[in-house]
């Protein structure tokens, strides 16, 4: 078995467009809650969002190949240059044959779904475009990666709706570590803040309508009432240690354990005891060879659902059992708002930086606790400790559940 590493990062979030900037904004409790610009919100109950701020994307891709792509592709391919330059990867000197792609989106271009609608309804059948269909598939990502960059490997496009980003690096990490590839692109992206969709999940009941930005992404907190939706994408660089001992790679982290479950329960609610995203950290746990007591740092799927903060709670508590209350937590959500498919890809990021630098963010605007979710969820103001294992959680509709385990790097 090969042990898996991370030598690079890109992000692009409501709270930083690279990594650098994102962390400090996480470690600041710099709220990215706005309200939205891309459309008018006259009509909505729903007023505000995580948008990208002063999104231009000349100053990331060329204008030409930008027209090609989705904004959820846009933004996967900005966060991947990222990681693909601070890697210092020789791509002409690789096997391309064992490089692979595993980036995901959860709902895939919305933007273009509804523009090229439009005009099938205002201008007819023939005013669709022909870009419409490869601009709009989920995978087209992770495709268009694998043509800029070369990558003739496994290019896979998981869909787990908000669990799409963490069971993306888990199953690189799985083709890595069992010896299928060498290296892949992992993480996902998200752009699915868009009329229908903002009228989808309102009308499911699934989002905050506060219109004050200080209320509305506030996890844990006794008066929430539904997630904020948010954009962007984050993508990891994964190698075999051996490969990137090879080449000279700077290693940030490590991959040590990865569990991946379905509640089988209910097609929107998670598990009332939180029986599988339970199951989901104890697998990530026994493949890691640690004991409870050795995490330093979880990073909750923490939505801000009524549901799903108090469900991820009682998940803890029973994967963890007494040592949960001795676990720093925290939701970065209450700073970016929910990325969907991209957001277990930026929280592993999160997670891996928090293991750099010693420092476990907060969850911001958690003023009032509630009973349900009584652990240690870092309230407003981040805290320096040395850690050396952080998790991430997702769960997606669907019922998926998804956890990674990351370790500090140590030779």
């Amino acid at each position: 078995m090969n042990r898996v590493v991370i030598t690079s990062m890109g992000a692009i979030t409501p709270i930083g467009t690279n990594v650098d900037t994102f962390w400090e904004a996480n470690k600041q409790g710099t709220n990215g809650i706005e309200k939205i610009t891309a459309f008018d919100t006259s009509d909505f109950k729903v007023k505000l969002a995580g948008e990208i701020k002063d999104y231009s994307v000349e100053k990331f891709l060329d204008k030409r190949e930008a027209k090609r792509y989705d904004r959820f592709c846009q933004f996967a391919m900005i966060a991947t240059e990222e990681a693909i330059n601070n890697s210092k990867l020789d791509l002409g000197n690789i096997d391309k044959d064992r490089f692979g792609v595993a980036v995901g989106s959860g709902i895939g271009g919305f933007n273009t779904l509804e523009k090229e609608h439009k005009n099938l309804i205002e201008k007819g059948p023939r005013r669709v475009s022909p870009l419409f269909i490869p601009m709009m598939i989920g995978n087209i990502a992770g495709g268009n990666i694998a043509v800029k960059y070369g990558a003739k490997g496994s290019v896979l496009n998981i869909v787990t709706a908000c669990a799409t980003g963490t069971h993306s690096i888990g199953e690189a990490y799985r083709m890595i570590k069992h010896g299928y590839m060498d290296l892949m692109i992992a993480g996902g992206c998200e752009a699915s803040i868009t009329p229908l969709s903002l009228a989808g999940f309102t009308s499911l009941t699934a989002l905050s309508t506060s219109e004050d930005v200080n209320k509305a992404s506030i996890p844990f907190n006794k008066n929430r009432s539904g997630f904020v939706m948010g954009e962007g994408s984050g993508v990891l660089l994964l190698e075999s240690l051996e490969h990137a001992k090879k080449r000279g790679a700077t290693i940030l982290g490590e991959i040590v354990g990865y569990g991946s479950t379905c509640d089988a329960y209910h097609m929107t609610s998670p598990h009332p005891n939180g029986e599988g995203s339970k199951k989901a950290m104890k697998l990530a746990i026994n493949e890691a060879g640690i004991e409870n007591k050795d995490l330093g740092y979880i990073n909750a799927h923490g939505t801000g659902t009524p549901y799903n903060d108090k469900f991820e709670t009682l998940a803890i508590k029973g994967a963890l059992e007494e040592e949960a209350y001795n676990i720093p937590i925290s939701s970065t959500k209450s700073m970016t708002g929910h990325l969907l498919g991209a957001a277990g890809a930026v929280e592993s990021i999160v997670c891996i930086k928090a293991l750099q630098e010693g420092f476990i963010p907060p969850t911001i605007n958690l003023d009032e606790k509630d009973e349900d979710c009584d652990l240690n969820y870092v309230p407003n103001v981040g805290i320096k400790r040395e850690i050396k294992y952080a998790m991430s959680n997702s769960l997606g509709f669907g019922g998926h559940n998804a956890t990674l385990l990351f370790k500090k790097w140590e030779e």
